[in-house]
């Protein structure tokens, strides 16, 4: 309880931290940014700013065309010229304004390489040209503005999920509605049918389903029922299981529920996503930190190249304004707008689609890493398997029946709390056709072994065999004994039930793996996962049979967290390596791998920081779908490179060798619109769920 009342306190701290330095460098960041926190473009004014920028860039057009009429009619002198200024005016203020800004802090973007090109045709009288490098440059940005805002809108659309007030009972009286700022740690909230989920809790009455999509990316919706002891979940929220458990944002079904809030609203599982994904381009990609090396590089080299064809032209004896507008002409060819753009372009489009999908990515290096990994390295207990004991044979010896087989050991193990005696009695109870079950007593338990009881006036022993060669009396039978040696090669937890002395039979004990885990594996592998590894600190027998019902292809047991953090690194040095695991008993592992990706993330603070990938869902069928998005997200960034260089690479001799301003900036804003679509067809990633 009190570390619930302590979290929000500890947001509150990063929130003032975030707004001091927002303080310091003029403002939030609502654009892709390069690894120097400067904007890719620096046109991130928000939805109202996007809209400012499409008006001052159509006004521009509109007076640039009627210049251009006027010039075309030979009514133009002093009127077309006005025009052109004013189309000077209203297409450069936005680029203009974020130059200044720029180079107050010491930096220059490739935006002002625009600038200085159109003073420059300004400077020999050529108004026309540097309008309409203005007017095409702004429209342009507007439009990339635009689309980059429809892709930055799907994430922000995240924090729109959580209703702004809920319904709270306190005391005999109705329902009160009040904000969902206002809700504290203890308080019950009424969710209504077919109302969204205001807050993190937990289910204290009612019961039904709840579609958590919007945060997991779960296509069905899950079963809630209420908790058995509401003031024990609400001492420690964290025990409380996944059918119990809500979340804000989330959609009730059909039924009402009383929700007991465990979290207060910033700091509930979906202000935590919101804010992981808003701040998920602060991680650069290798293929970003590349473009911005060569950005510092490029950029000084086209004014020299500037320089150079000067210089020449006043060699050659050339007309000053000719070797000007040509110089002016190379500028713009070689502004690399459309290489700034288009790592962060397919960063911001693949997070927020995959944030959609229920999927957890920080920003560009783990999921361009993630697009290009070769091995992924599995924990077994909770991810490959369900997390829980099954009891998965029931064999009766020869003249013993299957019913006194299972009567006896369910009666028996009911005494018991551990974790396999709670999966006989969780399983073998509906077995169970004999009537009523009398109770057992007298339960003594041998730790590691087995357990004792009395059942109907005679003693009863269930345990490993072990135990059983313990024991006074009648030994196992030669059949009996093989066979459980049998069950336990194959991974199974066996268990001998005597009765008296009788020997009974064998259970045998499993922790399945998933439904989905062996389809998992193999979509894996379709998409380019050439070797999939267990890492489990399970007996090596138990381990192999998982690894074996998954079709994995080495399997590794009986390691401790440090073991397999030594294997994670061992599997490095032969390529990419991924770690899946739960986020917090895996964590010495995951930090060691290329990247780590925690599993059921949902609900888990721990897990949502740690991770460099979180899936939201406690399910593995996430993981083809952030693999095929981010080996197409590498795809759509590398073949945005080629053609953002390739661009540069035509323009720039074509620009030398004659090539006016105004087609080389039609097709330099061209390639950069270009760029910009290509990246946001991520958007639209199937869901293969």
């Amino acid at each position: 309880m009190t570390e619930a009342v302590k979290a929000p306190e500890r947001v509150r701290t990063e929130d003032e931290a975030r707004t001091r330095e927002k303080a310091r460098t003029g403002g939030e960041r609502n654009g892709p940014t390069t690894a120097t926190g400067e904007h890719a473009h620096g046109h991130g004014h928000g939805f109202l700013g996007e809209r400012a920028e499409l008006v001052s860039a159509l006004l521009s057009l509109a007076v640039y065309l009627t210049g251009l009429a006027l010039q075309l009619t030979g009514n133009g002198g002093p009127a077309s010229r006005a025009l052109f200024v004013a189309a000077y005016v209203f297409g450069g203020f936005f680029t203009l304004r974020e130059a200044v800004a720029t180079l107050r802090r010491g930096r220059f973007q490739v935006d002002f390489l625009m600038l200085v090109a159109a003073a420059g045709a300004a400077a020999i009288g050529r108004w026309e040209e540097g309008a309409v490098l203005l007017v095409l440059f702004s429209l342009g940005h507007a439009l990339e503005g635009y689309a980059m805002g429809r892709a930055r809108r799907s994430i922000e659309a995240l924090g729109d999920l959580a209703p702004r007030t809920a319904l709270v009972r306190r005391g005999p009286a109705d329902p009160v509605e009040v904000p969902v700022e206002a809700l504290a740690v203890g308080d019950t909230v009424l969710v209504r049918p077919h109302t969204r989920v205001p807050a993190d809790g937990f289910v204290a009455s009612g019961s039904g389903s709840v579609d958590q999509s919007p945060l997991t990316g779960e296509s069905v919706p899950a079963d809630k029922t209420p908790v058995a002891d509401p003031a024990a979940a609400l001492a420690d929220p964290a025990a409380t299981g996944p059918d119990s458990r809500v979340y804000a944002g989330t959609v009730n079904g059909a039924g009402t529920l009383d929700v007991v809030v465990t979290r207060l609203a910033r700091d509930n599982t979906l202000a935590h996503v919101v804010r992981l994904v808003r701040d998920a381009d602060q991680r650069t990609s290798p293929t970003q930190r590349f473009t911005d090396r060569f950005q510092k590089v490029f950029v000084p080299g086209v004014l020299a190249l500037v320089a150079v064809l000067l210089a020449a032209g006043a060699l050659a004896g050339e007309p000053f304004t000719d070797s000007f507008y040509r110089a002016m002409a190379v500028l713009v060819a070689a502004s690399p707008c459309a290489l700034a753009i288009a790592t962060p372009a397919a960063v911001l489009s693949a997070v927020g689609r995959a944030a959609r999908g229920g999927v957890l990515v920080k920003g560009g290096a783990p999921l361009e890493e993630f697009g290009r990994l070769r091995t992924i390295a599995f924990d077994k207990t909770g991810t490959l398997t369900e997390g829980r004991p099954r009891l998965t044979e029931i064999e009766p010896a020869a003249g013993a029946a299957r019913e006194e087989l299972l009567r006896t050991a369910v009666a028996a193990q009911r005494l018991s709390d551990h974790p396999l005696a709670r999966a006989v009695v969780r399983d073998g109870t509906p077995l169970v056709t004999g009537g009523p079950l009398p109770d057992a007593g007298n339960l003594r338990a041998v730790i590691g072994r087995g357990v004792a009881a009395e059942f109907e006036g005679e003693p009863v022993h269930i345990g490993s065999l072990a135990y059983a060669d313990t024991l006074t009396g009648p030994p196992v039978p030669a059949a009996l004994r093989d066979r459980t040696e049998e069950l336990a090669r194959t991974g199974r937890t066996t268990m001998l039930v005597r009765r008296g002395d009788r020997w009974l039979g064998i259970l045998g004990l499993m922790d399945a793996a998933r439904p989905e885990a062996a389809g998992t594996v193999a979509a894996l592998r379709r998409l380019g996962v050439v070797r999939t590894v267990m890492l489990s600190g399970d007996d090596q027998r138990v381990a192999d049979a998982v690894g074996r019902a998954v079709g994995l292809d080495e399997v590794r047991g009986g390691l401790m967290p440090q073991d397999k953090a030594a294997e994670v690194n061992r599997l490095r040095r032969t390529g990419r390596t991924a770690m899946i695991g739960d986020g917090v008993n895996d964590a010495p592992a995951m930090a060691g791998a290329t990247v780590g990706v925690a599993m059921g993330a949902a609900g888990s603070a721990v897990a949502l920081e740690t991770a460099d990938i979180a899936l939201m869902s406690d399910d593995l069928g996430r993981l083809p779908f952030v693999t095929g998005l981010s080996r197409k997200a590498s795809r759509i960034i590398r073949q945005n490179l080629w053609l953002s260089l390739g661009i540069v690479a035509v323009l720039v001799p074509a620009t030398a060798l004659g090539l006016g301003i105004g087609p080389a900036v039609l097709v330099h804003e061209g390639s950069t619109l270009l760029v910009v679509g290509n990246a946001l067809r991520l958007l639209r990633h199937p869901d293969p769920a």
